[in-house]
Formats: C-alpha cells, sequence, structure tokens
C-alpha cells in the first residue's frame, strides 16, 4: 500500500487509535517538552505505510513552532545550526530513500527500538560526557538527517549530544526548535518533489493538528513544577507502553 486511505480508517478503529495517539503526543510534550514522535510513530505505523505516517506527524507538528521561531533564530547559536543543517539535509533525502525501499515492518521495528533506547537513556541519565567540537556537529547532523529520513526522529542524536556542551538551555532549545522545525519543512518539501506526497496522509495530518495541539495545551496546563518527577514518570510510561505496542510481533 503506497499511501492511507481515510476510508478504510474511518470503518476500522485505526482512525481512533491514532487520535488518541496525537492527543496523547501532545499531552506528554505539553508537560515534558519532549517524546511526540516516539508516541505517534509506532502506533501510526501499524495502520499506514511509514511515509504517509511521517507526512502525517510532520504535517499536524509544523504549525505549533511557527509562533517561536523568530525568537529561537535570535537565541541560536548560528555556526552550530549552519553546520547541523547542512550535514542533515545532504543525508536526509538518502535516508528517506532507503525508508522508501524497506519493508514497513522495519520501520516499525527501529522506530519502537529508537524509542525504547531514548527512554532508556533517559532513565539512567546516559549522555555524551566530552566536549562537542564543531567538526563533531557536521557527524552529528548528518546521524539527525539519517533518523529523522529513515524514522521520523530527526531531534534525538542532536539533544543527545547537544546537552553536554557549554551552551545554555535557552541555546539549546532555539537550535533544536529550528533544527527541527526545518526537517519538517525539508521533509515535506522533498516528498512533494519526489512525488511521493500523498494527499490523504496531509488531509490526516491536519484533522490531527487540533487533538495534538489541545493535548499540548492541556499537559502544559496540568504541569506543576513541584511534582516534575512525577510527570516524566508517566511520560516515560506512555512512551514505553507506546513503543512496545506498535512492534510487528503484537499484530
Amino acid at each position: 500500500m503506497s499511501g492511507v486511505s481515510l476510508g478504510s480508517l474511518f470503518a476500522s478503529d485505526g482512525f481512533y487509535w491514532i487520535l488518541a495517539a496525537a492527543f496523547l503526543a501532545g499531552v506528554v510534550r505539553g508537560f515534558s517538552g519532549f517524546g511526540s514522535a516516539m508516541i505517534f510513530l509506532p502506533v501510526a505505523g501499524q495502520f499506514m505505510p511509514p511515509v504517509s505516517a511521517l507526512t502525517v506527524l510532520t504535517v499536524m507538528d509544523v504549525f505549533g513552532p511557527l509562533l517561536a521561531v523568530p525568537k529561537a533564530f535570535k537565541e541560536a547559536r548560528k555556526p552550530d545550526l549552519a553546520r547541523l543543517l547542512c550535514a542533515m539535509i545532504l543525508v536526509f533525502p538518502f535516508a528517506l530513500w532507503l525508508l522508501t525501499r524497506s519493508d514497513p515492518a522495519i520501520f516499525r521495528y527501529l522506530v519502537s527500538a529508537m524509542a525504547l533506547c531514548l527512554l532508556a537513556s533517559l532513565l539512567f541519565g546516559l549522555r555524551y560526557k566530552g566536549h562537542v567540537h564543531p567538526r563533531m556537529l557536521y557527524g552529528l547532523g548528518a546521524f539527525s538527517g539519517l533518523t529523522g529520513g529513515f524514522l521520523g526522529m530527526p531531534g534525538p542524536p542532536v539533544i543527545f549530544f547537544y546537552l553536554s556542551g557549554p551552551y545554555s538551555a535557552s541555546v539549546v532549545r532555539a537550535n533544536t526548535l529550528l533544527l527541527l522545525f526545518t526537517f519538517d519543512i525539508v521533509f515535506l518539501f522533498t516528498i512533494t518533489v519526489s512525488g511521493q506526497i500523498v494527499p490523504e496522509a496531509v488531509v490526516l495530518g491536519l484533522m490531527m493538528a487540533l487533538p495534538i495541539m489541545i493535548g499540548n495545551i492541556l499537559g502544559a496546563r496540568v504541569f506543576d513544577p513541584n511534582r516534575e518527577g512525577l510527570y516524566r514518570k508517566l511520560a516515560f510510561c506512555i512512551i514505553a507502553i507506546s513503543a512496545i505496542q506498535g512492534l510487528p510481533l503484537f499484530d
């Protein structure tokens, strides 16, 4: 199957699972600041081809950062961002090409594995301890392009290493936001130019924009800084359940 049929989704439970995943992804991101792809993709991958799942995620997620982009651009460390983006943009088309020629089951296994590995690194506090050199940023950008194009998760490689750098949280957040926003634009441009865009996936992504936005607002409102540990544990549990449930083994 090369695309996603809205009719078939409405006729099955798939639409409601995707709706619930979008809402939960928004809630978790609202109170933890991360995790939307790790929650949404394992679920969406059960009901549609990989490229369609990534399209839905990208479309529903691309509008959220728009208002924050100007401020992020002012706060960003632009030389680092340029290195990351150059490498990411160069590698991304190759990774997407690999995805279109891979078995969808491989995509699902790797998405769940990536989510569980990242979850383990967060649980055990694992991160790179050395200094992030300028040359290393090209490697991080390339790795981000690889995981972004093949798994729809461009952020984790950069975040995992970037947090060890000497930069303030605002700089890391700004560079990460701009990297992810640029990835969304590059992804949509690439699949449009290459003829891989599926109109039904775009429509579904627009439909899911409201649930993820509502979830995001709700998650941010219920978040209590004094109980941050509890919210992080809840986020970890939701990510783990989504990742495990998304494995083809449980079809």
